[in-house]
């Protein structure tokens, strides 16, 4: 009898905290979102589902659109610049793999934020790369890398890119190199046996990269806020405002739902795949 006290004791603890951590924010926002703001900000407990209409406003529509493209692209961008690398340290030598895998993560030993705004001083009209342009006689005068969706995609490309590096060295390093050599045997080329064999069993890689990354671009707010402008404002920008600034908790939340839903959306169409592939 005590030893199963122990063991329900032991399952309820990791329950107990998913449910404090994760499930009540999330129930607190569900029950803000179908509430009324208060006259001077807060949250009147008024049933209302207005606040999901005034979501799909053509404005917040608009932000919903942009922040789903940027996110696309900043994916795909991702992938283009992510599989090379991965594939370079995956076929890497043990030494070589380890020094690889440490510059990928040593970005995490910064702050964000800090190096966020640390591309302000590389790209701004004074910033690095102007100047080298202007050295080598490329341009007259600096031109603005700042504040446009050039300096958005980059700052977005450049906050994800380790978590599509990571899961697909992981996915690279499991492949048995018996069938690589196998495919050489039966005639293949070496981009052939990449695209029919290598490509294909890394995928499950892939698709954990595309999600790692196209989930936290989905709700970037602060990469736009530097970086970019009111032109590029994405909908974790109006979801942190509507939260600071205006002081309209309900229809913050109902917004975060509705980004919750998306998420949600993707996460399942990756187990999904996951469960039919592997």
């Amino acid at each position: 009898m005590s030893k199963n006290r122990q063991h329900i004791k032991i399952l309820f603890l990791p329950y107990f905290w998913l449910f404090i951590f994760f499930i009540l924010p999330l129930l607190i926002m569900f029950v803000y979102s179908f509430s009324q703001r208060g006259t001077y900000g807060g949250v009147k407990y008024i049933f209302t589902i207005s606040n999901y209409i005034n979501s799909f406003d053509p404005l917040y529509f608009k932000l919903f659109l942009r922040s789903l493209t940027y996110s696309f692209f900043s994916t795909l961008i991702a992938l283009l610049i992510g599989y090379p690398i991965a594939y370079y340290i995956a076929t890497s030598t043990a030494k070589i793999k380890a020094i690889l895998i440490f510059l990928v993560i040593l970005p995490f030993w910064t702050n964000f934020l800090i190096r966020i705004f640390s591309w302000i001083v590389i790209l701004g009209t004074e910033g690095m790369v102007n100047d080298f342009l202007i050295w080598i006689g490329l341009v007259e005068s600096p031109i603005e890398l700042l504040f446009n969706d050039f300096s958005v995609m980059l700052g977005l490309v450049y906050g994800v890119l380790p978590y599509m590096i990571l899961p697909i060295v992981a996915s690279l390093d499991k492949l048995d190199k018996n069938l690589l050599e196998a495919s050489v045997d039966l005639g293949a080329n070496r981009f052939e046996t990449f695209y029919k064999v290598t490509f294909p069993l890394s995928m499950q890689g892939v698709v954990t990269g595309i999600v790692f990354v196209f989930i936290p671009s989905l709700g970037q707010f602060v990469v736009p806020d530097i970086l970019g402008g009111t032109s590029t404002y994405m909908i974790g920008n109006t979801i942190s405002n509507q939260f600071i600034t205006v002081r309209n908790w309900p229809f913050g939340s109902a917004m975060s739902m509705l980004l919750m839903l998306i998420v949600s959306i993707t996460i399942s169409l990756y187990i999904r795949y996951s469960k039919k592939k592997y």
